[in-house]
């Protein structure tokens, strides 16, 4: 792409201009600036007339190794340019310019990657994650030049792993689910990342849980999630905490130790990245609802109370539960759905977790009766029990 407005370029560029002026252009002999000489230079190399392409060929062999060092470096040089200095014989710090030049082409990357001897401009052009990504043809060719340093193999196949074999394992496992008619599994799959604190998902943990996923993209509402990014960075040691503290409560409520399949589900569920994890919880079955409920990331947590499916039982049960985030309580105190329901606000209200501002908006809706319940209720707040008492006194007088 041409960066010049100089009419003269414009001209030559768009094989307008007449033959003496290519030719003078070609020479070096227009007063051109020098960005604008080598872009007419670059494409006049290429020129039908042998004599404009080597009188062009020959004046760019007589440029300066600053002056192209400076064009290397320069991120408003033309693709043009770029392309060329990527891929003719530079030297070295040229070459290196290039590469590390935000404008280069990815064609004369993935040339340089081919054709380069220098292992060091190798292990350059793999520091750019970005652009390997983008182009993956240059992994493929540093992997294939013999120059190649260890560390640019290590840093291509490592992109090569995390970026590619990756996704193409979670959409083969996407494609067999939409053939078994699994749709919503199939689009969870076909965004997953599959890392979890123990490495790379496996297939078999991958397939159990397509098994807990019964909610479209078609039915979720985004409106509650919050502008700021929600894939925090998590401790691996927290989070393997925070797992045994499920399997703890679990264990603690059933009052026997828990089936060594639900364990196994915990598991592999908590062990996912938090982003793969707040997917599941919004589309997840009844089953990983009530695991994820006490994830302790709150975005993960927040995002089961706003998955389509669950129920008004779920509801209830989660708003007597002391062992979730008391945000979650929060805001389930603020769902209109739930706000409908007499008994999740009343059990919302005898939840010590639930934060005492949330509380005291909610009293002025609680029965008198089980105001008066509630000011007698040891487990809660004496703020609590002493604004039920008010409310409960100031009904009797009127």
């Amino acid at each position: 792409m041409s960066t010049s407005t100089n009419p003269a370029v414009q001209a030559i560029l768009s094989g307008k201009a007449p033959r003496p002026a290519l030719v003078a252009a070609a020479s070096g002999m227009l007063p051109l600036a020098q960005d604008e000489l080598l872009e007419v230079l670059v494409a006049l190399r290429e020129s039908t007339d042998a004599d404009i392409a080597a009188a062009a060929s020959e004046s760019l062999a007589e440029q300066t190794a600053a002056d192209l060092l400076n064009a290397a470096k320069d991120a408003n040089t033309s693709t043009a340019v770029l392309n060329y200095l990527g891929t003719s014989a530079a030297p070295h710090g040229i070459h290196e310019a290039v590469i590390l030049n935000k404008s280069t082409p990815d064609e004369a990357i993935i040339q340089l990657a081919t054709t380069s001897v220098d292992g060091s401009l190798l292990e350059l052009i793999t520091q750019n994650q970005q652009r390997l990504v983008r182009a993956p043809k240059i992994i493929d060719a540093i992997l294939q030049n013999t120059a190649r340093t260890a560390e640019a193999e290590r840093r291509a196949r490592e992109t090569q792993t995390e970026f590619f074999e990756k996704e193409r394992g979670a959409k083969q496992i996407a494609g067999e689910l939409r053939a078994r008619g699994k749709t919503a599994a199939a689009e969870f799959f076909e965004s997953a990342e599959l890392v979890t604190l123990e490495g790379e998902l496996s297939l078999e943990d991958a397939w159990l849980i397509a098994e807990h996923i019964e909610v479209s993209d078609a039915e979720l509402d985004d409106s509650w999630l919050p502008a700021e990014r929600y894939d925090e960075v998590e401790d691996p040691a927290v989070l393997a905490a925070a797992m045994q503290k499920v399997i703890e409560f679990e264990t603690l409520e059933a009052g026997s130790p828990i089936a060594p399949e639900r364990v196994s589900l915990i598991r592999r569920l908590m062990l996912m990245n938090a982003r793969d994890r707040m997917k599941l919880a919004r589309k997840g079955d009844r089953e990983a609802r009530s695991i994820l409920i006490r994830d302790s990331n709150k975005m993960v947590a927040a995002a089961v109370i706003n998955n389509p499916r669950i129920t008004e039982q779920e509801a209830e049960n989660i708003a007597t539960m002391r062992t979730v985030a008391d945000e979650v309580l929060r805001l389930m105190a603020m769902n209109r759905s739930f706000a409908r329901s007499y008994t999740i606000i009343h059990n919302l209200v005898r939840n010590p977790r639930t934060p005492i501002p949330t509380v005291i908006n909610i009293l002025p809706r609680i029965r008198t009766k089980d105001l008066q319940n509630l000011a007698q209720n040891r487990n809660v707040s004496d703020a609590i029990r002493r604004q039920s008492n008010r409310i409960a006194q100031a009904r009797s007088t009127e």
